[in-house]
């Protein structure tokens, strides 16, 4: 199998470098082939602007979404972007690996989504009509590929728990998941997640380099998170409104876009929860 990993830490001594070290060792073990996009060795450039549409006339105004759709079809796309879509192409499985700063990916990374999911790549694909709305959700160019996230985040794991003052985690990682990596294809793996980082002492990173050693070990296995297929029936097109006949009653926001005792058909217990208990 072929893995990418897009990292994106300033510090090459940080915990998230030694994990990331963890896992490209434990995969390279298991006689995976690895690439790492390491984004701030890279200098990688973050944000949208001319530079990234040469062929654009200096006269025309910078509409990106059509520039983009231009520069994908024309070939015209900036080298460093041509590369990154090369490696996606090339990878069976995607993993985005960052800190949780300010509720989300560090801004390099976002950049790097930006720039590399161009129209016509990864969205902007497919039929548009009455009966579909394009290939995505669940659909795609990198459909049959799988993705995950590797997340380390500084607060406590209450604090992203159901009831916790931050949020629960699946709900503020679900942009992430759902909106960037299912919406062009991916199977979306369960996420790995690590808190209290800043509180890490040998016995809590050896505890949580095991948990994600055995992530590694089964990337090819886990059940990815069970959202529901765009143009498999569940929404009215071209509304885009789940059926009114569908999803508990008592379910509402980011949870109706999952399949119905997903969970619970799952089996599966957050790697932050397994970590807990160790």
């Amino acid at each position: 199998m072929n893995v990418l990993i897009v990292f994106a830490h300033p510090e090459p001594k940080s915990l998230s470098a030694s994990l990331r070290n963890v896992a490209v060792q434990e995969l390279e073990a298991a006689g995976h082939t690895v690439q790492v996009s390491d984004l701030y060795a890279m200098r990688w450039k973050s944000e949208i602007d001319r530079a990234d549409f040469p062929s654009l006339s200096p006269d025309e105004r910078l509409l990106p979404v059509a520039a983009s759709k231009h520069a994908f079809d024309s070939d015209t796309l900036t080298d460093d972007v041509k590369t990154e879509i090369e490696k996606l192409l090339w990878a069976d499985t995607l993993i985005l690996q960052f800190p949780l700063w300010w509720f989300t990916m560090p801004a390099i990374l976002k950049g790097w989504v930006d720039r590399v999911f161009a129209y016509g790549f990864a969205y902007g694909v497919g039929e548009h009509s009455d009966k579909r709305w394009g290939d995505r959700y669940g659909e795609g160019t990198l459909v049959g590929k799988r993705a995950m996230l590797i997340v380390t985040a500084g607060g406590w794991e209450e604090h992203y728990s159901p009831r916790g003052i931050n949020g629960p985690i699946d709900d503020l990682l679900f942009p992430i998941n759902h909106g960037i990596l299912y919406y062009p294809g991916y199977e979306v793996l369960p996420p790995y997640v690590t808190y209290s980082t800043d509180r890490f002492d040998e016995q809590r990173f050896e505890a949580a380099a095991e948990i994600l050693r055995d992530r590694m070990r089964t990337l090819e296995t886990t059940r990815p998170i069970a959202y529901r297929r765009q143009n498999g029936g569940d929404y009215h097109i071209p509304t885009m409104q789940l059926r009114a006949e569908l999803g508990d009653p008592g379910t509402s926001g980011f949870a109706l876009h999952l399949k119905e005792a997903a969970d619970a058909d799952m089996g599966f217990q957050h790697p932050g929860q397994l970590l807990a208990r160790r």
